[in-house]
């Protein structure tokens, strides 16, 4: 009789793992970061402090949940909609999409992905898998920390900064059934629509029970496709929103 042999998950997992590089897409967060304008700054206070001869260090930490790479769940705009503790662990790795309009962007702070980026990046890869996270590659996380460049406002106070397009997210949401999105920007929507308080696309992407990760950092060495996407965050009961560690397996 041929005895079965049982081989671990982690002992199978190790030779997938030899030789992959890890790329962290979060900014590590601070007081005085660049943030929605409307939310007040982060204020940290150390209630224990080894250099003032204290047995251990312990800060306080009072940010907004929508604070540096962050994740929003459906219930940051819909009522009703998902909150953070309801969205499984299993959501949290997926297959990563890198859709690039870096050069765009380089030309035009305003630009935003059309149906023919999609369509190239499918005549190159194939077609987007359902359950993937497909985020948007614009180069504007290399401004980060300076606000003022984050923002990119004119004289009028108008801020010019990519985003997404309508025409895209419902091919990825309603035609490709990704799980989730993600961008370097402050908003899923580009700085012309944010500077009249139109959010209509971060509704959109929420209304369809997806959720988003805001701010990512280090897309730029990504591959366009064939990488593995992590993002973890806190558990905090009917949250709607808390910063994420975000990296990517490739």
């Amino acid at each position: 009789m041929i005895e079965a042999t049982t081989t671990g998950l982690w002992d199978g997992l190790q030779p997938l793992l030899a030789g992959r590089s890890f790329t962290d897409l979060t900014h590590a967060f601070h007081p005085g970061q660049p943030h929605f304008p409307a939310f007040p700054d982060e204020i940290r206070e150390p209630l224990f402090d080894l250099e003032k001869g204290d047995g251990f260090t312990a800060h306080r930490y009072s940010i907004i949940g929508q604070w540096g790479t962050h994740v929003d769940p459906p219930s940051h705009f819909i009522r009703g909609g998902r909150t953070l503790d309801q969205i499984p662990v299993e959501d949290m790795v997926l297959p990563l999409v890198i859709l690039d309009i870096t050069a765009r962007v380089i030309a035009n702070a305003d630009a935003t992905p059309t149906m023919e980026d999609v369509q190239a990046w499918e005549s190159r890869n194939g077609a987007i898998a359902p359950g993937a996270f497909v985020a948007l590659r614009t180069g504007w996380s290399l401004r980060w920390p300076d606000a003022g460049a984050m923002a990119n406002r004119d004289d009028e106070g108008v801020s010019h900064t990519p985003g997404w397009s309508q025409e895209v997210l419902s091919f990825l949401i309603e035609e490709r059934s990704v799980t989730a999105v993600g961008h370097e920007q402050t908003d899923t929507d580009p700085g012309l629509a944010t500077s009249r308080q139109d959010f209509s696309l971060e509704t959109y992407v929420l209304a369809r029970n997806r959720w988003q990760i805001e701010l990512m950092a280090n897309l730029e060495g990504l591959p366009e496709a064939g990488a593995a996407l992590i993002a973890s965050w806190p558990k905090p009961f009917r949250g709607s929103g808390f910063p994420a560690r975000v990296f990517a397996i490739h």
